[in-house]
């Protein structure tokens, strides 16, 4: 439904160029929105040329037309004057609104087809008719990215990435299936735009940001080749913010594709996690370890295992790193200079991070 504001603004336009003053009612004779400085009552003469067949009436000097959403009456326009000017600029009034009521109800449709396809609320044979009535190409490369903000939710956040994408002629939905996120769903059109997605999402959060927003973070799925497959880019995406918050959140774009480990571990059950640490730490909690036996475990993680490198950046002498994984490896009874304990010490403090989340959204 068109809003009231959009009627207003729509007919005051109309009547700026012609000098034709024009109402628009429902079809009980109530107006709506008018430009009319003198307010009249046409109830009972509207409530007659609704019950007529005529689409528009010459009523106490007034052209009256009807306005209708496909089959269903939906306003009446009145053209003050029985002029012929008043009869054209009100024909041409009810020829705009009628366009207007189709282009807003399209746009609706839009967003609640996207909703549903998102949400995976559609049969497939609906998904391809409802596609077609609504000219979106079936077999169109797309991606689904998803926005969120810490601000505050007064701040039109759909508008202003709407705003910053220009979607006048641009291959973007905006959209949102909740108050938290908006959602984008981009069309690929070649190889190129495919491997400009990292960009485009950077660009994103680089506008909301000098917008003023805080806390702005964009995941993205894997892109897909059919409309059909939009909600899986959508999956993806939105598990990449939850995962991003708990693995990456020194980043503000996080793609799916590169969660990595982390994504098995967010769809493991909470109790296995626990049970898993228990046996790894034989009981132990990993936030007892010290803050230099922290630190030396994440620069020898970020260094590949390699304990030349990780003593230099660390400006200790290699002896000492020695002693320090001497000593892990006396607690924990893992050797991080080993490979296959160092990738069991790697997911163990990754699913301990993981717990730490869970509880703390628990909580």
């Amino acid at each position: 439904m068109i809003s009231n504001q959009i009627l207003q603004n729509t007919i005051d336009g109309m009547m700026n160029i012609a000098h034709v003053e024009l109402c628009v009612t429902d079809t009980e004779g109530k107006c709506v929105v008018s430009t009319m400085a003198e307010k009249k009552n046409f109830e009972s003469e509207i409530v007659e040329f609704v019950k007529s067949p005529a689409d528009s009436q010459e009523i106490q000097n007034c052209q009256f037309f009807k306005i209708f959403d496909e089959q269903q009456l939906e306003y009446i326009l009145i053209a003050a004057g029985a002029s012929e000017n008043a009869y054209l600029v009100g024909k041409m009034a009810a020829f705009q609104l009628q366009n207007l009521l189709v282009a807003y109800k399209e746009r609706f449709d839009k967003d609640n087809f996207i909703k549903n396809l998102l949400l995976d609320n559609l049969l497939l044979v609906d998904i391809y008719s409802r596609a077609k009535k609504l000219h979106l190409q079936i077999d169109m490369k797309r991606v689904v990215m998803i926005v969120e903000t810490s601000a505050a939710k007064e701040n039109n956040i759909m508008e202003m990435v709407k705003d910053y994408l220009g979607l006048s002629g641009t291959k973007e939905i905006v959209t949102a299936v909740d108050e938290n996120n908006v959602i984008i769903v981009k069309e690929l059109s070649d190889e190129q735009s495919v491997r400009d997605i990292p960009k485009a999402a950077k660009a994103i959060v680089t506008h909301l940001t000098k917008e003023g927003l805080e806390g702005v973070r964009l995941a993205y799925g894997t892109p897909v080749n059919e409309i059909k497959e939009v909600s899986r880019s959508y999956k993806e995406a939105k598990m990449a913010l939850d995962v991003g918050k708990i693995f990456f959140s020194d980043k503000d774009v996080v793609p799916y594709s590169e969660l990595g480990i982390g994504r098995l571990i967010y769809q493991l059950p909470l109790p296995l996690c626990k049970m898993f640490i228990r046996e790894i730490f034989a009981g132990k909690n990993p936030d007892e370890f010290d803050e230099e036996t922290l630190t030396t475990i994440n620069k020898f993680f970020e260094n590949s295992l390699n304990v030349s490198e990780t003593s230099r950046q660390l400006f200790i002498h290699r002896n000492t790193l020695v002693y320090r994984l001497d000593k892990l490896q006396k607690s924990t009874g893992l050797d991080l200079r080993v490979f296959e304990d160092a990738i069991t010490f790697k997911i163990a403090l990754m699913v301990v991070k993981y717990m730490k989340y869970m509880e703390a959204i628990e909580f």
